[in-house]
């Protein structure tokens, strides 16, 4: 069970959840709905009024979920609270419990001052292993995403994924340094090597080596400075969180395996520090790729995409029936869609339907955008086979994922998610900072397509 909640016997505050037109339906005695109305409460979302017994002490609360019923409205609960164990009830949507469990997140691993304990107890009905479940996945992404470049290199996404393998009986194979080279992971290298920490590749693999064979890659630079195409200090404040990429594939395969899915699960993550040395790679390098096609660097801040070339090339040799890569890949996705709405790359039909059907039922948004072919010329170079940036920086998270596609050929089903992995000012359920995007969509679309 989360510590954010408690056990279905544990005494608790009631919750009445009510929207404006369910409002006088609320189960309160008459003196209760008569401070009601004098207090001016009418159901709008995220207001919370406490409720007087008719003795004075506390009866509970009313929370207005606004006229269309807000499920995530509940994810403000934790921060409204005072430290206790309460109870939702009335008509309860059913993202409001994960809502607020979601809402009670703390990053607490560099302050003294501890988090008041505000739980739940689930609803009856509700499916407390699965809540929890989410949370923990959730939780593991932002901690990861929220910890510094100082306390999270390389290494320690490593040591993430090795504490997932050691909890889920998974093999795990690491690749560092130099290996690089001899196991040909050339462009991983690269990006890599003026980095003082080691970069290195992670290869997870678990579950019945039978069963459909479903590869995650994660994006792990755990920190960029943009190379010698350095970044402004404004650009760099959150390059903590360029392994969000990394992260979220983590949470992701926790939720898989915490699950038991009838998959062959394989995680891939290529670890680096894009830093700037006397051997950094250069504007104007050609370099080799794992699949054979040469990379003119045309920005070495477009390190993403070189090393998750790597990444998919190994990825793609078994041709996995579903491939999905995070990539906290381009400032073009933000540009185009804001930090709350993911962009979303695949050609399979099937697959982007069910993609949506379920990022809108779990609140959890994203949004598909083309594989455009023509712009695959912006990428063309005169001395390689491919530009690692595209020219006249138009379409550049278009250009971005038409670039990792040309590492991708005998998958088949491929998708691509240039993710934000963060939330730059606090809403309901979603505090200010690290961010899982669109993994608890793709938890429930691979529950129902392998459960």
């Amino acid at each position: 069970m989360s510590p954010c909640f408690a056990p279905a016997d544990a005494p608790s505050l009631p919750i009445w959840c009510v929207t404006p037109d369910r409002l006088a339906a609320a189960p309160l005695p008459d003196s209760a709905r008569r401070f009601v109305e004098s207090a001016g409460f009418a159901g709008e979302a995220g207001k919370l009024l406490a409720v007087p017994a008719a003795d004075g002490a506390l009866a509970g609360y009313l929370f207005g979920l606004g006229p269309d019923g807000d499920a995530f409205a509940a994810g403000a609960l934790p921060g409204l609270l005072a430290a206790g164990t309460y109870q939702l009830v009335g008509d309860v949507p059913a993202l409001s419990p994960l809502a607020f469990g979601l809402g009670a997140y703390r990053f607490e691993r560099y302050r003294t001052r501890p988090a008041k304990e505000v739980r739940l107890v689930p609803p009856a009905g509700a499916d407390a292993d699965a809540l929890a479940r989410t949370v923990e996945a959730v939780t593991l992404v932002r901690d990861l995403v929220n910890t510094p470049a100082n306390d999270c290199g390389p290494a320690e996404i490593e040591d993430a994924a090795r504490a997932l393998a050691a909890r889920f009986g998974a093999d795990l194979n690491v690749v560092v340094g130099d290996a690089l080279l001899e196991e040909n992971f050339p462009l991983i290298h690269a990006v890599g090597r003026a980095a003082t920490r080691a970069p290195r590749l992670i290869d997870l693999t678990w579950g019945d080596p039978d069963a459909p064979k479903v590869t995650l890659v994660g994006k792990g630079v755990a920190f960029d400075t943009g190379g010698l195409d350095i970044k402004t200090s404004a650009g760099m404040l959150l390059m903590k969180k360029d392994m969000g990429g990394a992260a979220s594939a983590l949470g992701l395969a926790l939720m898989i395996m915490a699950r038991g899915l009838k998959v062959r699960l394989r995680l891939i993550i290529p670890a680096v520090e894009n830093a700037i040395a006397g051997n950094a790679f250069r504007p104007g390098d050609v370099l080799k790729s794992r699949k054979g096609l040469s990379v003119e660097i045309g920005n070495t801040d477009a390190e993403g995409r070189l090393i998750l070339a790597d990444a998919l090339a190994l990825a793609d040799a078994e041709a996995p029936d579903l491939l999905i890569d995070f990539a906290t890949l381009t400032g073009a996705a933000r540009v185009a869609l804001g930090p709350q709405l993911p962009p979303a790359y695949t050609d399979d039909e099937a697959l982007a339907s069910d993609l949506a059907r379920h990022a809108a039922s779990e609140n959890d948004p994203l949004w598909r955008m083309p594989l455009w072919q023509p712009y695959a010329a912006m990428l063309d170079s005169k001395i390689a086979d491919i530009n690692n940036a595209g020219a006249g920086g138009f379409a550049g998270s278009i250009t971005a994922a038409l670039f990792l596609k040309r590492f991708v050929g005998a998958t088949k089903s491929w998708l691509h998610l240039d993710i934000y992995a963060w939330t730059p000012s606090a809403r309901p359920g979603r505090p200010e900072g690290g961010e899982a995007q669109t993994i608890r969509a793709l938890d429930a679309l691979l529950a129902q397509r392998y459960g």
